[in-house]
């Protein structure tokens, strides 16, 4: 394994949440061609939106988001304003009033936003969509931002879900990414959250951070599941200090090997199967019972942007800086800046800076990653693919066979035990897009 370890870790390969990947996105699409595509979606469809905050009290160095800090709460206040703006533009495009299954509130820090901001937008998307009565409401949650009158609101407006931010329970290691929270921090948000009734919990860690061993998260993974969570996730930390400056911070020197990183995954992934968890793709884990289990079993699992997800819409509407929308037609993302996207939706203008239109090629390699990502196999005769041209990297294909990482049945991809790890790679052996795509490729 190890010797694997190193053969494919030394160029990176995307993390499939979308096919075209975000690199592929270009400044063809714009707000035009957005709202022609908005306007162009079926009236019976199904929604699933997603609201992005992109503000912290305080910069994680781990994080590669689109955030910004303040401490002032008139600009998050103002910031809540434009995005309400946002979302009554979009809906004046929609063809009606639309169904809307899930809805997701991330960052940054949306338990930034004040109680008044958080109610009065929830209450604008339910004054502008059709929020089903048993929609899926889920909120990322930083514990320390965390107060009473805020999960009273949350609850009230409806919240299900609250995915908590723990990354790693060391000391030395929290301090090492300039994110201090204790357990007793943590173990009160989640507790204060089921009081409120917001039962459904998801616990989001990490491996692969600076100082960070092996004995450190099976420790963070015990403590976990002290609290019962529904779901965990176990992220691999990216360190890319070229694209988000502040991981400068880290030093390379500090962060635990390939090799190591995989033993932490293994390690947490051995912890939870103890304690009853599923394991979910690559890097979630959930109770037996939980949807997110039951679809893994059921092969109903599916991957978008927020990871591994049961959300079957017919499309996805972001919303805020750097958000991406999936829509039947293509991919959309709103300027990541937010000036820029404030100055558009200011001047009335949908903030739609870049996005991709999709082939029927694109959408059958789409299909064919999700499957090998969720699934571990995909038939490609059934994701309408030809067995004979689907691989676009052959050599590097055929020497994973040689390394048996996957096999080839009839029309059937399927990932062996092995491979599991390098599915990603597998996966980019599709990937018509990437250019000089060779063996060695980063798992990461």
């Amino acid at each position: 394994m190890t010797d694997l370890l190193q053969r494919y870790s030394s160029k990176p390969v995307p993390r499939y949440t979308s096919y075209p990947t975000a690199p592929y996105f270009h400044k063809e699409i714009g707000p035009k061609t957005y709202a022609i595509w908005l306007n162009q979606i079926p009236k019976d469809s199904t929604l699933s939106l997603y609201l992005h905050v992109p503000y912290c009290a305080r910069l994680c160095w781990f994080c590669g988001c689109s955030t910004t800090i303040t401490g002032k709460p008139e600009r998050i206040q103002r910031y809540a304003e434009t995005l309400r703006s946002e979302i009554e533009i979009v809906t004046k495009a929609l063809p009606t009033k639309m169904l809307v299954a899930s809805v997701h509130l991330g960052g940054g820090t949306p338990t930034m936003l004040s109680p008044k901001d958080f109610s009065d937008l929830l209450d604008q998307l339910r004054n502008r969509f059709a929020i089903a009565m048993d929609a899926d409401i889920a909120i990322e949650i930083d514990p320390r931002t965390l107060n009473p009158e805020l999960i009273k609101i949350l609850s009230k407006s409806g919240v299900t879900r609250a995915s908590v931010g723990v990354q790693d329970f060391t000391p030395r290691v929290q301090q090492a990414i300039n994110r201090i929270q204790s357990f007793e921090t943590v173990r009160e948000a989640v507790e204060n959250l089921r009081n409120a009734g917001i039962t459904s919990i998801n616990l989001d860690l990490m491996i692969g951070l600076p100082h960070q061993n092996t004995d450190n998260v099976v420790r963070t993974v015990e403590l976990a599941t002290k609290l019962k969570p529904d779901r965990v996730a176990v992220f691999p930390y990216a360190h890319v200090p070229w694209l988000k400056k502040h991981q400068r911070m880290i030093r390379r020197t500090d962060l635990p090997n390939i090799v190591l990183r995989r033993e932490q995954a293994e390690a947490a992934a051995t912890v939870l199967s103890r304690y009853g968890y599923i394991p979910v793709g690559q890097d979630h884990f959930a109770l037996p019972n939980d949807p997110l289990a039951l679809a893994a079993r059921t092969h109903g699992l599916r991957r978008n942007f927020q990871g591994y997800t049961v959300d079957n819409a017919d499309a996805i509407i972001g919303f805020g800086p750097s958000a991406i929308g999936t829509l039947p037609q293509g991919y959309v993302q709103n300027s990541p800046e937010l000036h820029v996207w404030r100055s558009k939706i200011h001047h009335n203008t949908l903030p739609t800076e870049r996005g991709v239109s999709l082939t029927t090629e694109d959408r059958c390699r789409r299909l064919a990653i999700e499957s090998l990502m969720c699934h571990y196999f995909v038939d490609l005769e059934n994701v309408g693919l030809n067995k004979d041209t689907a691989v676009v990297n052959v050599t590097a294909f055929n020497t994973m066979i040689g390394d048996d990482l996957v096999k080839v049945e009839g029309n059937r991809l399927i990932v062996t035990d092995l491979g599991r790890p390098f599915v990603r790679n597998i996966s980019s052996c599709l990937d018509k897009y990437l250019s000089n795509i060779f063996l060695h490729s980063r798992t990461g």
